[in-house]
C-alpha cells in the first residue's frame, strides 16, 4: 500500500467515528450530472489514416460533498462516481487502433473497438482547521500549472494531495503533489508525462511526482496577481506569473489577462532522449529538452450583452510549451487552448479575435453564442516557418424556467487548417445536452 493510499484509509477511519457529528450531514450535498455527448471529427487531409472519427455516449457524474465534523479540526469526505455508456461507436469510427490510448470518447479493446461502458470511483478525505483545508485522494485542480480536462463525456481526475489556505485576507495559497491521472476516456490511473515522451511503447517515459504551489493575491477588488510553480520530476520546472484586471470604461468593463510561463528542463529530460519533448532543435531534430518562454495577453470588453476581444501570444525557445499530457486528452492554461489546437509550438506567434453575445439583452435568457478566430505563424520547422489557424463557433442554451429548467444544449463547431508536415486538417462538431439533478 503506497503512502497516499494508507493516509487516505486512516483519514476515512477517523472520519467514520465522527460522521454523526453536526455539520457533516447538515452541510452535505449530492448531485447527479447527466451529459449526452456526440462528436464528429472530419479529417480533411487525404493522408490521414482515417477519414472520420465519430462517437456518441451518455455520461453520469454522481458527486457527494460532505460538510465537516465539529471541533478544532473538522473532517469530511467527498466522492465522485463516473459512468460512460456507449450509444454509438461502430464501423471503426472511434478513432482508436490496436494498443492505442482509446478512442475519441471511449476506451478501446485490444482490437481497437470501443467498449460498451466504462466507470470509476474516486474518494477524497478532507480536513479543515480555521481557513486551511487539506484534501487527499481524487482531485480536479484548475490552476495555471495544472488544469483538469473536461472536454469529453467524462472529466479527467488526478490522485494526490492538496492544501489550500485563506488565512491571510485577500491571499489564497495552494500547494500539492499529484501522483497519477485518470484520463477522460479511461477507468485506470496512469503516471504522468508530456508530449514527446508519453507513448505507451518501450520508448515512452513517465513520472509519478508532480509538485505545485503558489497563490492569488487580490491587490484591489479589480486587480489580482498570481504566481505558481510546477515541477514534473524528470521532465520540467515551470514558473507562472499572471495579472488580471477589470476596468470600468464607459458603459462596459475591460478585462485584461496577462500571463507569462518560464519552463526549463528537469532531471532525465536534460540528457536522456527517451524523456525528450517535442519542438525544433535545428536541422531535422524535433525532440529535445524543455526550453520555453511563453507570453500572452487577452483583452475583453463587455457592454450591453456584447463581448469583443483580442489577444496575442508568443512561444519562444527550442521546445513546444510543456504541460501535463499523458496522450489521452489534456488541457493547458493558455488563452489559445481551443477546441482542436493549442497554438503553443516552438517559435509560434498567435493573434486571436473574439466576439460573443448574451441574448438575455434581447429577452431570450439562457441563449448565448460566440466565435473565436486564431492564426499562428513563425512555427519553427526544418523546412521553414509554418502556419495554422482555427475558427471556433459555440451556441448554447440553458432553459431558465419551467419543467425543463437548467437543461442545457450546446453546439460547438471548429475548423482547423495548417501547413505543418504530418499534421491533418480537421473539421469538428460536438453536440452536448446536459442536466444536473440535486439529490441532497
Amino acid at each position: 500500500m503506497n503512502k497516499s493510499t494508507l493516509a487516505l484509509a486512516v483519514a476515512v477511519g477517523v472520519l467514520a467515528q465522527q460522521a454523526g457529528a453536526a455539520g457533516f450531514i447538515e452541510d452535505s450535498k449530492a448531485t447527479l450530472g447527466l451529459r449526452n455527448f456526440y462528436i464528429n471529427t472530419d479529417n480533411r487531409d487525404s493522408a490521414a489514416s482515417t477519414n472520420k472519427n465519430e462517437e456518441w455516449g451518455q455520461g453520469f457524474d454522481l458527486r457527494f460533498t460532505s460538510g465537516y465534523t465539529q471541533g478544532t479540526v473538522g473532517f469530511g469526505i467527498d466522492a465522485i462516481g463516473l459512468l460512460g455508456v456507449k450509444l454509438d461507436s461502430g464501423g471503426g469510427t472511434n478513432g482508436a487502433s490496436n494498443n492505442s490510448y482509446g478512442g475519441t470518447v471511449f476506451p478501446s479493446k485490444s482490437n481497437g473497438e470501443a467498449v460498451d461502458n466504462f466507470s470509476s470511483l474516486g474518494l477524497t478525505a478532507k480536513a479543515k482547521i480555521s481557513q486551511t483545508e487539506l484534501k487527499l485522494g481524487t482531485l480536479q485542480p484548475k490552476l495555471p500549472v495544472i488544469v483538469t480536462n473536461d472536454g469529453r463525456l467524462l472529466p479527467q481526475t488526478f490522485q494526490g494531495g492538496q492544501i489550500t489556505s485563506n488565512e491571510i485576507k485577500d491571499l489564497t495559497l495552494i500547494g500539492g503533489q499529484i501522483e497519477h491521472a485518470k484520463g477522460r476516456n479511461s477507468s485506470n490511473n496512469e503516471e504522468l508525462s508530456i508530449a514527446g515522451a508519453n507513448g505507451r511503447t518501450a520508448s515512452g517515459r513517465d513520472s509519478n511526482k508532480f509538485i505545485y504551489g503558489g497563490g492569488d493575491y487580490k491587490i484591489t477588488k479589480d486587480l489580482t496577481a498570481q504566481y505558481y510553480y510546477g515541477n514534473l520530476e524528470d521532465f520540467y520546472k515551470q514558473h507562472f506569473l499572471g495579472l488580471v484586471h477589470n476596468w470600468s470604461i464607459g458603459p462596459g468593463v475591460l478585462k485584461s489577462d496577462l500571463r507569462y510561463f518560464n519552463s526549463r528542463s528537469d532531471g532525465a529530460n536534460g540528457h536522456d532522449s527517451t524523456y525528450y519533448t517535442t519542438g525544433y532543435y535545428g536541422g531535422s531534430v524535433t525532440k529535445g529538452k524543455v526550453d520555453n518562454n511563453l507570453y500572452s495577453g487577452l483583452f475583453l470588453y463587455t457592454v450591453a450583452g456584447h463581448t469583443f476581444g483580442g489577444g496575442y501570444q508568443a512561444s519562444n525557445g527550442d521546445s513546444d510549451f510543456p504541460w501535463l499530457n499523458q496522450g489521452d486528452g489534456s488541457s493547458a492554461y493558455l488563452t489559445t487552448d481551443m477546441q482542436i489546437a493549442k497554438f503553443a509550438r516552438a517559435g509560434e506567434r498567435t493573434w486571436q479575435g473574439r466576439y460573443s453575445y448574451d441574448f438575455a439583452k434581447l429577452g431570450v435568457p439562457g441563449l448565448t453564442a460566440g466565435v473565436i478566430y486564431l492564426r499562428g505563424d513563425n512555427i519553427d520547422h526544418a523546412t521553414g516557418d509554418k502556419t495554422e489557424w482555427e475558427r471556433d463557433i459555440t451556441v448554447g442554451y440553458v432553459v431558465p424556467e419551467g419543467p425543463l429548467k437548467n437543461v442545457g444544449v450546446m453546439w460547438k463547431n471548429a475548423t482547423w487548417r495548417n501547413d505543418i508536415p504530418g499534421q491533418r486538417d480537421q473539421d469538428e462538431n460536438r453536440l452536448i445536452v446536459s442536466y444536473s439533478i440535486p439529490l441532497l
